[in-house]
């Protein structure tokens, strides 16, 4: 296959001035987040909102995937549909990134920019999409296939997908966070895939990365007990090859340094009382899976 390379970008889209911005638009630092990382059922309940607007967004951009569409498209439909839902867009403007979701590529492994190269037959492609509205964000991942694509393209998918669930069923109140990184790469390992280490989940809620860090590989360290109220994503970045990285010159994309392809879920979840909660599930209640665009049911979503 041929290595991702940038291609010409589209201008920024605009947002109406009645939906709500966040505080971080436009502004080119890190956010700052002082608060707890337990939060009110109030926020979490905005939350549950927050997060079905992004993952329907990721569902009715998906179905537009096939080859010889851009991702530039993608990141129009993803951007009038939170818009019609009266959200912003989270990633637009965020730090300067200048497009509404991320789309990842092949051996891109996140903070891929949506661009005027046509998907290929046999692509895989990351959707990353977050929602703000009401003050909270959801944020969500999930890959997808372009076409017919390779065995070796499709097992890295689910395996992804399957360590991210593994993960999140993992977490109980009293639980070190470090045990999401154990389960995730444990069984990772099994199938010989790497795991990205640098790029991790985070504390989500108010902020859009709150500084509560939720790492994918083990990291015994790492022994912050669980609460009931945390909010954070989970989302791993696995990799056929080795999991070292490099970013390219404008400041965001990130690629496997061997080329090799990457896949990545993440969900938006909330610790209960006995174990956690999904918040970023789509208007039909049904965690989302990935893969072939083709059979994903809009039914559920207006």
């Amino acid at each position: 296959m041929t290595a991702i390379k940038p291609y010409p970008q589209t201008e920024e889209l605009t947002v109406p001035a009645d939906i709500e911005r966040p505080p971080y638009v436009g502004v080119m630092g890190p956010e700052t987040y002082t608060g707890s990382d337990v939060q009110s059922s109030e926020i979490v309940e905005k939350m549950r909102i927050a997060g079905r607007i992004a993952a329907d967004a990721i569902l009715v951009t998906a179905k537009e995937i096939a080859p010889g569409v851009t991702t530039d498209h993608l990141d129009k439909v993803a951007h009038e549909f939170m818009l019609d839902h009266h959200a912003w867009p989270a990633t637009l403007d965020y730090r300067g990134f200048p497009k509404s979701l991320c789309t990842s590529v092949n051996e891109v492994i996140c903070h891929g920019i949506p661009d005027l190269r046509p998907l290929e037959e046999g692509d895989i492609v990351k959707l990353d999409v977050t929602s703000y509205i009401d003050g909270v964000h959801g944020d969500n991942c999930a890959t997808y296939y372009v076409g017919e694509v390779d065995e070796e393209s499709k097992k890295l998918t689910e395996v992804t997908r399957e360590s991210m669930y593994r993960g999140i069923k993992a977490c109980k109140p009293g639980r070190p966070i470090s045990v999401i990184g154990r389960v995730i790469e444990s069984y990772a390992k099994r199938f010989d895939f790497g795991v990205v280490r640098e790029y991790t989940g985070h504390g989500v809620h108010t902020a859009f990365h709150s500084g509560l860090i939720i790492l994918h590989y083990d990291e015994p360290r790492l022994n912050t007990p669980m609460q009931p109220g945390m909010t954070f994503t989970i989302e791993p970045m696995l990799t056929v090859g080795s999991p070292e990285t490099e970013q390219w010159d404008d400041g965001w994309t990130v690629v496997t340094r061997d080329g090799s392809r990457s896949a990545q879920f993440e969900q938006t979840l909330v610790v209960t009382n006995d174990g956690t909660e999904i918040l970023t599930l789509p208007s039909s209640g049904q965690p989302i899976l990935g893969g072939d665009p083709t059979l994903i049911d809009l039914s559920d979503i207006h």
